[in-house]
């Protein structure tokens, strides 16, 4: 009888799932949360995971890298069971190695189907991989996630403190860089000689790829804006990487569709937003990308706050001046702290 391990914290949604699947002639394992779920995997080896995302201890994302990692559930099939819609969600999800990704609420249909046509998949690998005596790669990348484990593992190691450039704009692009430590801006210079930021990274980002196969040159700068290490490899090593691992390269160049668009979007907000809501926007991004935890203080410098937002420095300031006025934010010497997250994303 087929195995199901259900990971969802949802009681009724958990109890009428199983259910649900019990009556189909599954063998049902569930667990209320992330942290038993990863537990029970590796106890009772199931056929098929359906897990939630949002769940306390552990969520779903990390049950699937931590099952992704290990030898005796790595080859298990995964689908993500979620509330969560949006297309960012979705992809995020399946450049982590998801199978599937099924959103509630969701059909006996969707979810018989899912989960027929993922073990099915399943059983042609591992049937693969036993009359080729395992000599299928089992170090084979699949995800994103794949990919920076790969780069953390045989990237060689670069350190810039603070301010420190990691390369300019026309520089040949000769490597692909994963940020183990630290975070990094990446800015242009216009005509009149203003630096407009082009993108944030943080750390287990991934930057520098303006070509996955040739070393074409820079189109910007990046620096460090705090103390930075990173895994880079070459974009030779990135090409054969890409050429054995095509699910990878789906990723890539998805992840690439994802900072077009989001460049789309930061220059609309630019052309259209009031200056409350680019200063608001600016202070919540740098928040989400530079620290663990938003309410930490962002420790940059208000130029470079500005630069992003698209505004003057003394308009900037101004503004954060009123913004500290409304008690949204507080200044720590030239660190700012995010008193009221809720509020800056209301500002329009």
């Amino acid at each position: 009888m087929t195995k199901i391990l259900l990971i969802e914290d949802d009681i009724v949604l958990r109890d009428n799932t199983a259910e649900l699947l019990e009556l189909l002639d599954y063998k049902v394992v569930d667990a209320t949360n992330g942290k038993k779920g990863l537990e029970k995997a590796i106890k009772n080896s199931p056929d098929i995971i359906i897990c939630d995302i949002m769940m306390p201890e552990m969520d779903g994302y990390e049950v699937l890298e931590q099952l992704s990692s290990n030898v005796q559930t790595k080859h298990i099939p995964f689908i993500f069971l979620s509330a969560k819609t949006d297309h960012k969600d979705v992809r995020k999800g399946m450049n982590m190695g998801a199978d599937d990704y099924i959103t509630k609420p969701f059909t006996e249909d969707e979810l018989v189907s899912a989960i027929k046509s993922r073990l099915a998949k399943a059983a042609i690998l591992k049937e693969r991989r036993k009359v080729s005596n395992d000599v299928i790669n089992e170090d084979e990348l699949r995800s994103l996630n794949d990919l920076k484990n790969f780069l953390d593992n045989n990237g060689a190691e670069f350190n810039f403190n603070k301010d420190e450039i990691i390369y300019n704009d026309g520089d040949h692009s000769n490597l692909i860089y994963l940020i183990a430590k630290g975070a990094v801006k990446c800015h242009k210079l216009d005509e009149y000689g203003k630096e407009l930021t082009t993108s944030l990274y943080k750390e287990d980002d991934l930057f520098g790829y303006t070509s996955f196969t040739n070393t074409i040159t820079h189109k910007e700068t990046a620096t460090a804006i705090k103390d930075t290490t990173l895994r880079g490899i070459s974009i030779v090593q990135l090409s054969k990487v890409l050429n054995e691992n095509h699910k990878v390269a789906i990723a890539l160049i998805d992840l690439l569709t994802d900072d077009l668009s989001n460049i789309k979007d930061q220059l609309l907000e630019m052309a259209y937003s009031s200056v409350n809501k680019k200063t608001a926007k600016t202070i919540i991004q740098f928040a989400e990308k530079i620290n663990r935890k938003p309410e930490d203080p962002i420790k940059i410098s208000r130029n470079d706050l500005a630069s992003v937002a698209g505004v003057a420095t003394e308009t900037f300031i101004r503004t954060l001046t009123n913004f500290k006025k409304e008690g949204l934010i507080k200044s720590e010497g030239r660190n700012i702290v995010v008193l009221d997250l809720e509020r800056l994303k209301e500002i329009n």
